[in-house]
């Protein structure tokens, strides 16, 4: 649950967050807050529910409810510990929607998403229409989002008709990426698509992260611990995964530095953990030439 009145997503300024999908369609909700609440433990960000095109309002609806009451309860046992930290659990749930079938008044925030390489207007502008009376109506925060969806594009990229961003596609990322800032839009996700063989070109994520201000999310097909530290590097400020596969896990200690800390959220007596960190510091992105230029 959120309770700040900051930014939800902001730019992490040379650092990359981790952030938890959990897809409602594939646990039940009960299962999904025991999971939410293990990685918040682990240093997770934010938790985004969503993922599956057809999952509906009431499933999405009890996931987040039952996520946020798993929150709420480690805030109020917090309270009760003179040595405990409850702002470790002031971590937002975020909605991201297929569609405007799959909204919750129980949500913090909802990623305000356009698919911007879409040849469909249904998802340029039809949902959209759908979504904000409904996200109105609820007091959700909307995040506005430039969606882009890259190379293999997976199943995204095939319902959503996008036209997909190739790796070596330069000049239309960063032409997205501005014209995203120059529609007042807060943030820009690029994706790979959910199970990808491969995430988004590091080069893609360079070009966009030099091409405008936006807070930058990557996520799709980041397995290991090299491609989540590739992506970081790269200049993501988010990086988004899901349930990892067995063998496939970011093991603790497997990236970032080596001052044995889980990140920029860094609360007293959290144990360590087999998990993603959520900050890794990292280089700053250096500006790349346009393929042509060089």
């Amino acid at each position: 649950m959120w309770t700040d009145e900051s930014p939800m997503l902001p730019s992490q300024n040379g650092k990359t967050s981790h952030i938890t999908l959990i897809d409602p369609d594939k646990q039940s909700p009960e299962v999904a807050a025991n999971r939410a609440l293990v990685a918040v433990e682990c240093g997770t960000s934010a938790i985004f529910v969503g993922g599956s095109t057809n999952t509906g309002n009431d499933l999405v609806h009890a996931t987040c409810q039952a996520i946020q009451e798993a929150l709420e309860l480690r805030i109020f046992a917090a309270s009760q510990h003179p040595d405990a930290n409850e702002e470790m659990w002031n971590v937002p749930v975020i909605l991201f929607p297929g569609g405007a079938h799959a909204m919750s008044s129980s949500a913090d925030g909802i990623l305000f998403m356009m698919l911007m390489n879409s040849r469909s207007r249904r998802f340029l502008i039809e949902e959209q229409l759908l979504g904000a009376p409904l996200i109105d109506q609820f007091g959700i925060k909307p995040i506005p989002t430039g969606y882009i969806v890259c190379a293999p594009g997976g199943k995204v990229g095939e319902v959503g008709d996008a036209d997909l961003i190739q790796s070596n596609d330069l000049k239309a990322v960063s032409a997205y990426c501005k014209t995203a800032e120059m529609y007042g839009f807060s943030t820009i996700y690029l994706e790979a698509g959910s199970g990808a063989s491969d995430p988004v070109n590091v080069e893609l994520i360079q070009i966009a992260k030099a091409s405008s201000k936006c807070t930058l999310i990557v996520g799709g097909g980041i397995r290991t611990s090299d491609q989540l530290l590739a992506a970081a590097n790269a200049g993501a400020d988010y990086i988004v995964t899901g349930r990892q596969g067995r063998g496939s896990h970011l093991r603790e200690g497997a990236v970032g530095g080596d001052d044995g800390r889980l990140g920029g959220r860094n609360p007293r007596n959290r144990r360590p953990a087999r998990c993603p960190r959520s900050l890794i510091d990292r280089d700053p992105p250096q500006p790349r030439p346009e393929r042509g230029d060089e």
